[in-house]
């Protein structure tokens, strides 16, 4: 018998479009990202795929492409989690930035260490009081909204969200797909890459290369015993390569 897991990488996010180190900031989806949100659930229904709960972050990009994509495969009324563990890589000092500029200010080097290695963490923010929901600095006399369980971001490498990521999997996500459910995670581009290197046993050279487009389901069936996977699946691979390639003109 194998288990199924769906992972959902959310839409085009405005940080996305504006091409700017997003991370725990909270941004919308675009008109492009609400389609595709939408378009990943009629994918799954055309695939009889369908949810029987999802583990979102606490940003709402996913969140809403998680709702969008619910609704469409008629599966809106399924039980949710949600964590902080499966949020965006937190990109410190980059967060907010041009990717572009800080590949002109700093070089290719950096550049490629900061958004792709695996154990490169970027310059840390500098303290600025209060944080704000989105990640910021909160205005002056303006609480902070953050979820209790929500750390203060810093920096952080790939490889710090896999440390945070890993017991969200094996406490929560594991126990759902061992009961025998459809278990869809919507998340982020580094917070799904995050999972992938420990279930695809990718090493730390190698990770660098894999990018998850954004609003295409990507389907694990893993061995029910050792939660090895058995077959991989994007349910639009034509689009999914097509957002790959994409992907490295990134920045430049």
């Amino acid at each position: 018998m194998t288990l199924t897991l769906v992972l959902l990488r959310h839409g085009q996010s405005l940080g996305n479009a504006e091409g700017v180190f997003t991370g725990w900031q909270d941004v919308p989806l675009t008109e492009l990202g609400l389609a595709q949100a939408v378009r990943a659930g009629e994918l799954l229904r055309d695939a009889g795929l369908l949810p029987d709960l999802v583990h979102t972050s606490l940003r709402r990009r996913a969140i809403t492409t998680a709702n969008l994509a619910l609704d469409a495969c008629d599966r809106h009324w399924i039980p949710v989690a949600r964590s902080w563990r499966l949020n965006e890589r937190h990109y410190g000092a980059l967060q907010g930035k041009d990717k572009r500029r800080v590949r002109e200010q700093y070089g290719d080097e950096a550049f490629m260490a900061w958004r792709r290695s695996y154990g490169v963490a970027p310059p840390p923010e500098e303290p600025s009081g209060e944080r704000a929901p989105d990640g910021g600095a909160a205005p002056d006399g303006v609480p902070s909204a953050r979820p209790a369980d929500e750390p203060e971001g810093h920096g952080e490498a790939l490889r710090d969200v896999v440390v945070r990521a890993l017991p969200y999997w094996t406490d929560a996500i594991v126990p759902d797909l061992r009961s025998g459910r459809v278990v869809l995670v919507a998340a982020h581009g580094n917070s799904i890459r995050a999972l992938l290197k420990y279930i695809d046993h990718i090493s730390d050279e190698a990770i660098a290369a894999l990018e998850i487009p954004n609003g295409v389901p990507l389907r694990y069936d893993l061995d029910e015993a050792t939660l090895e996977p058995v077959a991989r699946t994007y349910l639009d691979a034509v689009e999914a390569e097509r957002q790959v390639a994409a992907a490295a003109l990134i920045g430049r």
